[in-house]
């Protein structure tokens, strides 16, 4: 248990994990610096902290290790369309089953969990600690980040209706919304792409600090959504027993891509270290850019209900994917042995 617990921590599954409940908490207790009507401008400092976040971000990108990741296109393929096709395929299949409006608004939320792109850091770590191919998992989870500030809004602008409660596709504004993403997301990452020779180490040599920093501020945006919905009395129609089947729905669709990625990597006739990668990128979403994403798309009190699945599902694919990738190296570990 102890491996576990080390592996879950360097992934993230730490400190941060009970950070984020006692935001959720202190957001339901004292809601009001958080809100729009408070004098404290903290949406406006978690918008400009996140454009920070991705600055830094793209300053750890070589364009020489971008350009070495293009060679197995046939991983890459089936990663991104794991993340940006199956997974929202999936949760289109399941809507029959939300019929009320409230369960509609939850299906919405589940549905912007499955459009979201992967997660860059642990799908690296997680691939890492199995053995796996690590170049192509950098690659894969960086420019899964990048695909999804034009394919996340896709994907939402296609889906929002009137039936959710939501403005419909004539008025989703898409262009708007990229705009928005491309200068908080894809304008800082290319900024620090462009800086990488200059300032690169920089960025390596305080990746401690800059991952705190990246931390409080998605502290700050859950703060600030969750405010804003337990405001608004978002949350009164769920309870306890939703909640818990939200979580068990969540861990199914974890298990249910990963097993099919395994399957799809078999027929592909991948080998050991492209199959590793291929399941762990492919079946990760991003809580940083729900965070980031959930603003845009849902200014106001929608946003806290639009991040409660994907913050389920951050917590329980680092739980998994923690005991799954100690299993890999120790199986890995005992075949070179007996080698």
């Amino acid at each position: 248990m102890s491996k576990i617990f080390d592996t879950a921590k360097k992934a993230g599954l730490d400190g941060f994990m009970l950070a984020l409940l006692s935001m959720i908490l202190l957001a339901w207790l004292w809601p009001y610096p958080g809100m729009n009507d408070s004098p404290l401008p903290l949406s406006e400092i978690s918008t400009i902290a996140v454009s920070i976040i991705f600055f830094f971000y793209g300053l750890r990108l070589s364009p020489e290790k971008l350009r070495a990741g293009l060679v197995n296109w046939k991983l890459h393929v089936m990663v991104h369309l794991s993340t940006f096709v199956l997974f929202p395929l999936l949760a289109l299949a399941f809507r029959p089953l939300f019929k009320s409006g409230d369960s509609q608004t939850l299906w919405l939320a589940i549905f912007f969990l499955t459009a979201l792109p992967s997660t860059v850091s642990s799908s690296v770590v997680m691939v890492s600690i199995a053995k796996g191919n690590i170049p192509a998992a950098i690659f894969n989870a960086s420019i899964s980040s990048l695909i999804g500030v034009f394919l996340t809004p896709l994907w939402m602008g296609l889906v929002m209706d009137a039936g959710t409660g939501h403005a419909g596709p004539g008025h989703f504004d898409l262009l708007s919304v990229v705009g928005k993403l491309s200068l908080q997301v894809l304008l800082p990452v290319c900024a620090g792409i462009a800086l990488n020779k200059r300032w690169g180490h920089f960025a390596e040599r305080y990746k401690k600090y800059i991952r705190y920093f990246d931390q409080f501020s998605i502290l700050l945006i859950v703060y600030t959504s969750f405010c804003e919905s337990f405001g608004e009395h978002l949350f009164s129609s769920l309870g306890l027993k939703e909640i818990v089947f939200l979580g068990i729905g969540m861990l199914s669709l974890f298990f249910g891509i990963y097993f099919l990625l395994t399957f799809i990597s078999n027929l592909l006739h991948f080998n050991h270290e492209d199959r590793i990668t291929a399941v762990f990128c492919g079946s990760k979403k991003s809580l940083v850019q729900g965070a980031v994403m959930s603003k845009v798309l849902f200014p106001g009190a929608q946003a806290g209900l639009m991040l409660l699945p994907i913050m389920i599902y951050h917590a329980l694919q680092l739980i998994a994917a923690s005991i799954i990738a100690q299993r890999m190296a120790r199986l890995n570990e005992e075949e070179r042995i007996i080698n």
